[in-house]
């Protein structure tokens, strides 16, 4: 079986290439690529795909989504949710520990890995449990994890409190070759908030989750790190405080990456003043200041991934009061235009920006993804990037429709997206 995509934008931001080209597929990786459009001449059993005017881009990777399968299929399900990826653009994704019953033991991880193998548009990259039951007590048997398939271990929404706990994780995953994802909260500032502490949480009358919670424990981590020298990869960054902290890291020679989601480069928390739902997240949404904060590290690099935290939930945890309603949003098929839209506002350049999408998240997990280079698998996304149109969740794939973007008029959407040379979106 051949492809060729004919006359595309290539984008490959792990060798800095922005070329006109065609690009060829065969057998399921990638081929050959031609710097002289139209140039092939392909055979009358290959398909040809015009893609003039469109990007060509390694396939998008989300190193931070909940499908919620196994335990709470009514909120998502694997085939769900890598629908909604496939739509969004991207070709794999890293879902979170936090299923009924957690993902903290291989029976739990071979079912995630055996249901996606079944069921699943994309590839799914499971994330295992630091601790049993996500208690924060007793380390999970990493050994048996990585060989089940996890590629990283989190207690993700809920912090590892134990300081000689997270020190044992960070020694025993570097033994196997695994992340560390960090989930940093300290529950001692953040106990009892349901929104940023500030202005707006006075106004409100709600008890807010100061900037502080996130970066006490971002600075604690990264020093665990030094020590143990174990990888450890922040998640969901949103404060300027952390910025702080993570680039001296970085500067240190710590081995520390970190990731930042489209809400926390977009959104702030005057958007909570109608006290609608949708908006609670955790971290929660900061101030304009910790907005600009963060688009000036993914401008520096000190924030090397953006990934959703696409968290689908029901009208049962959403639709109630502010300080009853569940954390999270959807953000697997609203993220394409908002990331794009930070090349608009010269936050980045297209290859810079893409890479935190693509090679980064993918060097990051150690996946063979990321990546348009010769024999390389073919995952591959297609982006229109002068689309315009109105966000809709009522057209998602997911099941969720708690996404903060809803109407918001944007530019750019992914109109193919191809796994193992496979077209997976648009669907068949």
């Amino acid at each position: 079986m051949e492809i060729v995509l004919r006359g595309g934008r290539i984008l490959d931001p792990q060798r800095r290439i922005d070329r006109i080209g065609d690009l060829i597929i065969r057998n399921g990786v990638i081929h050959e690529l031609v710097w002289e459009p139209h140039a092939v001449s392909p055979s009358s059993q290959t398909r040809v795909i015009d893609v003039t005017g469109k990007w060509v881009v390694p396939a998008w990777v989300d190193m931070h989504v909940h499908l919620r399968e196994p335990g709470e299929e009514y909120k998502e399900t694997i085939m769900t949710g890598t629908a909604a990826a496939v739509a969004g653009g991207f070709g794999a994704v890293a879902c979170m520990p936090n299923t009924k019953p957690v993902n903290d033991c291989a029976a739990v991880t071979s079912f995630i890995t055996r249901r996606a193998f079944e069921q699943g548009h994309c590839h799914v990259y499971p994330v295992a449990a630091i601790s049993k039951g996500l208690k924060g007590e007793e380390l999970a048997e990493f050994g048996e994890l990585r060989e089940a398939g996890a590629v990283a271990v989190s207690d993700d929404g809920r912090p590892v409190m134990n300081a000689a706990l997270m020190r044992r994780a960070l020694e025993y995953a570097k033994a196997f070759d695994l992340l560390v994802i960090t989930h940093a909260e300290e529950t001692a500032l953040s106990q009892g908030g349901h929104m940023h502490e500030g202005v707006m949480s006075t106004r409100l009358g709600l008890q807010g989750i100061p900037a502080a919670a996130e970066a006490v424990m971002i600075a604690r981590d990264v020093l665990l790190a030094e020590l143990t020298g174990g990888r450890l990869h922040v998640a969901h960054v949103s404060t300027e405080a952390s910025v702080w902290i993570l680039r001296e890291a970085k500067r240190r020679g710590i081995p520390v990456t970190c990731e930042t989601a489209p809400h926390y480069f977009t959104l702030t928390d005057e958007f909570v003043e109608g006290f609608d739902t949708v908006y609670k997240v955790n971290p929660p949404l900061r101030t304009r200041r910790d907005v600009e904060a963060i688009k000036e590290a993914l401008a520096d690099g000190t924030i090397d991934v953006i990934a959703t935290d696409h968290a689908p939930h029901s009208l049962l945890e959403k639709d109630t009061e502010f300080q009853d309603a569940a954390n999270g949003m959807i953000g697997l098929e609203s993220a394409l235009p908002l990331v794009l839209n930070l090349i608009e506002e010269g936050v980045g350049d297209p290859l810079d920006i893409l890479a935190k999408v693509t090679w980064n998240p993918s060097k990051i997990l150690g996946i063979p993804f990321g990546s348009l280079r010769k024999g390389a698998p073919a995952h591959i996304t297609i982006i229109d990037p002068n689309a315009e149109h109105v966000i809709d969740p009522e057209t998602f794939q997911s099941k969720g429709r708690n996404c903060p973007f809803r109407g918001w008029s944007v530019k750019g959407r992914a109109v193919m997206t191809l796994v193992n040379g496979l077209v997976r979106y648009p669907f068949p």
